[in-house]
């Protein structure tokens, strides 16, 4: 994702279908780009999601049902989406709205892979991790 330049394609409509659970990013050059909110969750472009370099990417499982409950603008070059199961971290500039549209389908059969290969779905999440007291060992004390 190289960044916003003056030839990153703008938006002219963004449309949350809720009910069908997809959002939908019309751009100035014409393209128009529908993708549910589940794609847009997996593929959020937090760090809590991509990490802070290549490797350090959390897949993302148990995703299906999610929803947008918000569409809030940030700036004049992005968005941010609010999701139903408290996720709201990722800002999501025109031009990684874009290359996601754009890419999708790919992106869509690379991660399905990766969640066959993890051995993970779609529609069970993980279990939270115990937190730690800090007593050494790693075990939760019960207490959090």
């Amino acid at each position: 994702m190289a960044g916003l330049t003056e030839h990153t394609p703008l938006p002219t409509e963004i449309k949350l279908h809720t009910h069908s659970r997809l959002l939908e990013v019309g751009f100035d050059n014409g393209r128009c780009f529908s993708m549910s909110c589940e794609f847009l969750r997996v593929f959020s472009p937090s760090a809590e999601v991509r990490g802070h370099g290549p490797g350090q990417e959390t897949l993302q499982v148990g995703k299906r049902n999610v929803s947008i409950e918000a569409v809030e603008p940030v700036g004049n070059y992005a968005v941010r989406l609010v999701f139903s199961d408290g996720h709201n971290s990722g800002i999501y500039s025109w031009d990684v709205l874009y290359e996601l549209g754009e890419n999708q389908e790919a992106m869509w059969q690379h991660y399905l892979e990766r969640l066959a290969a993890a051995g993970k779905d779609r529609d069970t999440p993980d279990a939270p991790k115990a937190k730690s007291c800090g007593h050494g060992g790693g075990a939760s004390c019960g207490s959090h």
